[in-house]
């Protein structure tokens, strides 16, 4: 007998014949989280594995945040071919309960001479028999012993939910626009899900943004890398663009034009690291850089897809998504980021995309845009 976790994977299970490519790069996403654990995993007959561990918690932290797990049992591996020992784990593992349960059993070795519903019933009867604090509830049971025979026999009662998703990887590349507040890890957190792999671009101001700011969203990044097993972000210096944009356009516009040189950094990074798409935080009508004709306005500056999940969003359902993947804290910590600086008094909401365009054109963007490319610092995390 031996303990292990049994890791369990959901939406993998409609892929089809492409079902083994995504079930290798699940299992190349939890080696990767258990590196340093000595732990090692495999799959076997439509379950993947994971044993010799040093911490549970850890393993169990560790596995439950990677997308595309659907739940995690830590359980009891034994051989098949003593049904009285198998008996005899189960009654001890279901000791110290008290309310209903029932024995869920599964068969996949046709050949083993009890059918499920004989093991459900000879097994819950021998549970009921030893503890009396039990009673059986086959509808909606408090616990629930589950048995699997297969090559082996596989015992356990708690089943662990996970982040779902699908494997990060799987379904391309992106660039996340990365800054410190609520909304972008928010964002980047519901694509990566989907089997996204992500990188993150920052542009930071200094020194009117702090020391504190750059490392508050090295955090946030370091919050997502628990998901997406890695993330590297992309510093860009923003200074220089801000201030000629402050000196030489019109305060109406210098939001607009500041995104637009975000979007246009963004996707040179983007093609630099294969990425397909950008993805950004942003809300409809959530502020005056979010309208539709604004964020028209910035879309146009770029050729790729930009990905905006919270696009239909109200900010109290994002907090509660940045609470539940825990950034939220982090995200409401008091160091400005540049787009809260050299903010103007009243900009506009309903721009021309030709007036934008003839705002910008006294700067030379392309000269702008090549200084800043050439002292990016990327930080793995």
């Amino acid at each position: 007998m031996k303990e292990l976790l049994l890791v369990r994977y959901g939406e993998i299970f409609l892929k089809g014949l492409n079902r083994p490519y995504f079930i290798r790069a699940l299992v190349r996403k939890i080696r990767y989280a258990m590196r340093n654990q000595g732990a090692q995993v495999w799959v076997h007959d439509g379950r993947i594995f994971v044993e010799g561990f040093r911490d549970l918690e850890i393993a169990v932290e560790r596995i439950t945040r990677i997308f595309g797990v659907h739940s995690v049992c830590p359980a009891v591996e034994m051989e098949k071919d003593d049904y009285e020992a198998i008996c005899a784990q189960a009654i001890a593992m279901m000791a110290d309960m008290k309310g209903t349960f029932k024995v869920n059993a599964r068969r996949s070795d046709k050949r083993y001479p009890m059918n499920s519903p004989a093991i459900n019933a000879d097994m819950g009867g021998r549970i009921l028999e030893a503890n009396p604090n039990l009673k059986v509830d086959i509808h909606d049971p408090e616990h629930v012993m589950n048995v699997e025979i297969r090559d082996k026999a596989y015992l356990y009662v708690k089943v662990i939910p996970a982040v779902g998703g699908m494997p990060v990887g799987t379904n391309g590349n992106a660039t996340l626009l990365l800054s410190g507040g609520i909304d972008s890890p928010v964002a980047g957190w519901m694509i990566a899900k989907r089997g996204v792999q992500i990188n993150a671009v920052h542009f930071h101001s200094f020194p009117y943004t702090s020391e504190q700011a750059r490392e508050k969203v090295i955090d946030l990044a370091r919050k997502l890398s628990y998901s997406c097993c890695g993330i590297k972000v992309y510093i860009v210096p923003f200074t220089e663009i801000q201030l000629q944009i402050r000196d030489n356009c019109p305060e109406e516009y210098t939001t607009l034009i500041m995104r637009r040189f975000m979007m246009r950094l963004a996707e040179r990074i983007a093609k630099q690291t294969e990425s397909g798409a950008l993805i950004t935080g942003e809300s409809i009508g959530q502020v005056a850089s979010q309208t539709m004709e604004a964020l028209g306005t910035t879309d146009a500056v770029v050729e790729m897809p930009v990905f905006r999940p919270l696009i239909g969003f109200d900010k109290s359902e994002i907090i509660d998504i940045a609470r539940k993947i825990d950034t939220y804290e982090l995200s409401s910590l008091p160091y400005e980021d540049c787009c809260t600086i050299f903010t103007p008094k009243h900009p506009a909401t309903r721009p021309k995309k030709e007036k934008v365009e003839q705002a910008e054109a006294v700067l030379d963007v392309e000269s702008l845009i090549e200084e800043a490319l050439k002292n990016v610092e990327m930080v793995r995390v």
